[in-house]
Protein backbone atom coordinates (compact mmCIF):
# COMPACT_ATOMS: atom_id res chain seq x y z
CA UNK A 1 0.00 0.00 0.00
CA UNK A 2 2.93 2.27 0.50
CA UNK A 3 4.13 1.94 -2.69
CA UNK A 4 0.75 2.71 -4.23
CA UNK A 5 0.88 5.95 -2.09
CA UNK A 6 4.47 6.92 -3.12
CA UNK A 7 3.60 6.09 -6.81
CA UNK A 8 0.18 8.19 -6.68
CA UNK A 9 2.30 11.06 -5.07
CA UNK A 10 4.64 10.85 -7.61
CA UNK A 11 2.04 11.09 -10.76
CA UNK A 12 0.82 13.77 -8.95
CA UNK A 13 3.98 15.70 -8.63
CA UNK A 14 4.49 15.47 -12.23
CA UNK A 15 1.34 16.59 -13.53
CA UNK A 16 2.22 19.56 -11.10
CA UNK A 17 -0.50 18.97 -7.95
CA UNK A 18 1.42 18.37 -5.29
CA UNK A 19 0.39 16.29 -2.42
CA UNK A 20 -1.61 18.84 -0.69
CA UNK A 21 -4.70 19.68 0.53
CA UNK A 22 -6.65 22.85 1.95
CA UNK A 23 -9.62 23.05 4.55
CA UNK A 24 -10.92 25.12 6.71
CA UNK A 25 -12.10 24.42 10.45
CA UNK A 26 -14.93 26.35 11.24
CA UNK A 27 -15.74 26.78 14.76
CA UNK A 28 -18.71 28.79 16.67
CA UNK A 29 -19.85 28.91 20.44
CA UNK A 30 -22.87 27.18 21.99
CA UNK A 31 -22.78 29.53 25.01
CA UNK A 32 -19.19 29.49 26.35
CA UNK A 33 -18.65 26.26 24.83
CA UNK A 34 -16.46 25.98 21.61
CA UNK A 35 -17.33 23.68 18.96
CA UNK A 36 -15.72 22.28 15.79
CA UNK A 37 -17.53 21.53 12.50
CA UNK A 38 -16.34 18.23 10.87
CA UNK A 39 -17.40 16.12 7.96
CA UNK A 40 -17.45 12.42 7.42
CA UNK A 41 -16.48 10.58 3.74
CA UNK A 42 -18.80 9.10 1.89
CA UNK A 43 -18.95 5.50 0.34
CA UNK A 44 -18.08 2.37 1.32
CA UNK A 45 -14.85 2.63 3.04
CA UNK A 46 -16.07 5.05 6.02
CA UNK A 47 -19.68 3.58 5.92
CA UNK A 48 -19.13 1.99 9.44
CA UNK A 49 -16.23 4.00 10.50
CA UNK A 50 -16.19 6.73 13.23
CA UNK A 51 -13.83 8.00 15.33
CA UNK A 52 -10.91 8.94 13.58
CA UNK A 53 -12.36 8.80 10.07
CA UNK A 54 -14.22 12.21 10.30
CA UNK A 55 -11.96 15.44 9.01
CA UNK A 56 -12.01 19.26 8.57
CA UNK A 57 -13.53 19.94 5.11
CA UNK A 58 -10.74 20.26 2.72
CA UNK A 59 -9.35 18.68 -1.18
CA UNK A 60 -6.28 19.04 -3.08
CA UNK A 61 -5.02 22.29 -5.07
CA UNK A 62 -2.38 22.94 -7.43
CA UNK A 63 0.71 24.83 -6.86
CA UNK A 64 -0.47 27.78 -8.41
CA UNK A 65 -3.30 28.37 -6.92
CA UNK A 66 -4.02 30.20 -3.72
CA UNK A 67 -4.13 28.06 -0.71
CA UNK A 68 -7.00 30.17 1.06
CA UNK A 69 -9.30 30.72 -2.07
CA UNK A 70 -8.25 26.43 -2.45
CA UNK A 71 -10.53 26.21 0.63
CA UNK A 72 -12.85 27.89 0.37
CA UNK A 73 -13.79 26.40 -2.64
CA UNK A 74 -13.33 22.80 -1.17
CA UNK A 75 -15.62 23.72 1.80
CA UNK A 76 -18.41 24.69 -0.69
CA UNK A 77 -17.59 21.82 -2.61
CA UNK A 78 -18.34 19.17 0.17
CA UNK A 79 -21.01 21.21 2.16
CA UNK A 80 -22.81 23.25 -0.86
CA UNK A 81 -22.11 26.29 1.43
CA UNK A 82 -19.63 28.95 1.25
CA UNK A 83 -17.88 30.45 4.00
CA UNK A 84 -16.08 34.12 4.80
CA UNK A 85 -14.85 36.28 7.69
CA UNK A 86 -11.63 36.78 9.70
CA UNK A 87 -9.88 33.52 8.74
CA UNK A 88 -6.88 32.57 11.65
CA UNK A 89 -4.24 30.91 9.75
CA UNK A 90 -3.08 27.28 11.21
CA UNK A 91 0.07 25.75 10.93
CA UNK A 92 -0.13 22.86 8.29
CA UNK A 93 -0.14 19.34 9.13
CA UNK A 94 1.27 16.36 7.57
CA UNK A 95 -1.03 13.14 6.98
CA UNK A 96 -0.21 9.39 7.48
CA UNK A 97 -0.68 9.57 3.62
CA UNK A 98 2.60 12.36 3.58
CA UNK A 99 -0.12 14.28 2.33
CA UNK A 100 0.58 18.41 3.89
CA UNK A 101 -2.53 20.04 4.99
CA UNK A 102 -2.76 24.13 4.93
CA UNK A 103 -5.85 25.26 6.90
CA UNK A 104 -7.31 28.23 8.62
CA UNK A 105 -9.83 28.63 11.19
CA UNK A 106 -12.90 30.83 11.13
CA UNK A 107 -16.27 31.35 13.42
CA UNK A 108 -19.22 30.83 11.34
CA UNK A 109 -22.33 28.86 11.91
CA UNK A 110 -24.36 26.11 9.36
CA UNK A 111 -26.97 23.65 9.91
CA UNK A 112 -24.99 20.27 8.80
CA UNK A 113 -28.43 18.96 8.06
CA UNK A 114 -28.59 21.33 5.08
CA UNK A 115 -25.29 20.22 3.96
CA UNK A 116 -25.01 18.98 0.15
CA UNK A 117 -21.92 17.44 -1.18
CA UNK A 118 -20.26 16.60 -4.57
CA UNK A 119 -20.21 12.96 -5.51
CA UNK A 120 -18.03 10.62 -6.92
CA UNK A 121 -17.96 7.37 -8.84
CA UNK A 122 -16.07 4.36 -8.00
CA UNK A 123 -16.74 0.51 -9.20
CA UNK A 124 -18.58 -0.76 -6.23
CA UNK A 125 -18.59 -3.47 -5.29
CA UNK A 126 -14.72 -4.49 -6.01
CA UNK A 127 -14.51 -6.41 -9.54
CA UNK A 128 -18.19 -6.31 -9.80
CA UNK A 129 -17.79 -4.21 -13.21
CA UNK A 130 -20.86 -2.05 -11.65
CA UNK A 131 -20.37 1.84 -11.08
CA UNK A 132 -22.10 3.28 -8.24
CA UNK A 133 -21.94 7.08 -7.49
CA UNK A 134 -21.34 8.42 -3.57
CA UNK A 135 -21.35 11.52 -1.80
CA UNK A 136 -17.75 12.88 -1.03
CA UNK A 137 -19.45 13.68 2.43
CA UNK A 138 -22.15 11.57 4.28
CA UNK A 139 -22.45 13.48 6.94
CA UNK A 140 -21.33 16.89 8.87
CA UNK A 141 -21.78 17.70 12.59
CA UNK A 142 -20.86 20.14 15.38
CA UNK A 143 -18.27 18.60 18.45
CA UNK A 144 -17.23 19.86 21.40
CA UNK A 145 -13.44 20.05 21.30
CA UNK A 146 -12.91 16.95 23.35
CA UNK A 147 -15.49 14.64 21.08
CA UNK A 148 -14.27 16.36 18.38
CA UNK A 149 -10.69 15.17 18.59
CA UNK A 150 -11.88 11.49 18.98
CA UNK A 151 -13.84 11.75 15.83
CA UNK A 152 -10.94 13.54 13.76
CA UNK A 153 -7.97 11.96 11.89
CA UNK A 154 -5.31 12.14 13.91
CA UNK A 155 -2.95 14.11 12.18
CA UNK A 156 -5.57 16.93 12.50
CA UNK A 157 -6.22 16.93 16.28
CA UNK A 158 -3.19 19.37 15.99
CA UNK A 159 -5.57 22.04 13.84
CA UNK A 160 -8.23 21.69 16.72
CA UNK A 161 -5.31 22.29 19.40
CA UNK A 162 -3.63 25.42 17.91
CA UNK A 163 -7.42 26.48 17.47
CA UNK A 164 -7.96 26.50 21.18
CA UNK A 165 -4.85 28.09 22.03
CA UNK A 166 -5.94 30.98 19.76
CA UNK A 167 -9.20 31.76 20.17
CA UNK A 168 -9.11 30.97 24.10
CA UNK A 169 -11.29 33.44 25.83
Amino acid sequence: MIKVLAFVNLLLNLLGMANQSAGILLYRYAGKELQLFLVHPGGPFFRNKDNGSWSIPKGEFWDDEDPLGAAKREFLEETGQSVDGNFIILEPIIQKSGKKVFAWAVEGDIDPEAITSNTFEIEWPPKSGQKQIFPEIDRAGWFDVETAKLKINVAQVGLIEELVIKVDK
